[in-house]
């Protein structure tokens, strides 16, 4: 029996694959091949920049240990990308306040802490986009930080952590 016929609607997600049934050839020649390879080499996404960033954000914490490198760090930034958004808007900020204000400023520790928390960024991504300045010192700063945070916690006080 035949497989049912896949139901296609506007924004739906498919898996390309390239087979030919009863091992027929699917490229006419060797010119067709390299012109697929070459479409394949530009990026897992052929729509445009709106379209991957709603895929992107469509995926998000459904990439498991089966994806690939690529497509999981362009979630984790797009995730630390709608975090910053978030935040910046949650302090009445501009992006580019993120240059100019010092860094160790606490609420952009703050900001680090919750991209830490989040999302599998490194800690050197994080400086970078955050402008924390080098990933050990920045290290340092999170670490500093989160554990004063976690002092001033009574619920942790009293529990001894």
């Amino acid at each position: 029996m035949p497989r049912q016929l896949r139901i296609q609607y506007p924004g739906a997600m498919y898996h390309v694959m390239s087979r030919g049934n009863r091992r027929q050839d699917i490229f006419l020649d060797d010119v067709d091949r390299q012109d697929f390879l070459k479409t394949l080499r530009r990026g897992w996404c052929l729509g445009s920049r709106e379209f991957k960033k709603q895929q992107l954000e469509a995926l998000e914490g459904q990439v498991g240990q089966h994806h690939f490198g690529e497509l999981r760090l362009e979630t984790a930034q797009a995730k630390a990308e709608r975090i910053i958004t978030e935040e910046l808007g949650r302090l009445g900020w501009q992006q580019a306040e993120l240059a100019s204000r010092r860094k160790h400023d606490p609420a952009k520790l703050e900001i680090a802490a919750h991209m830490r928390r989040e999302t599998t960024l490194s800690v050197k991504q994080i400086a970078t986009r955050l402008r924390l300045g080098t990933a050990k010192s920045a290290s340092v700063r999170l670490l500093t930080a989160t554990r004063q945070k976690s002092c001033s916690d009574p619920a942790q006080r009293s529990l001894g952590i």
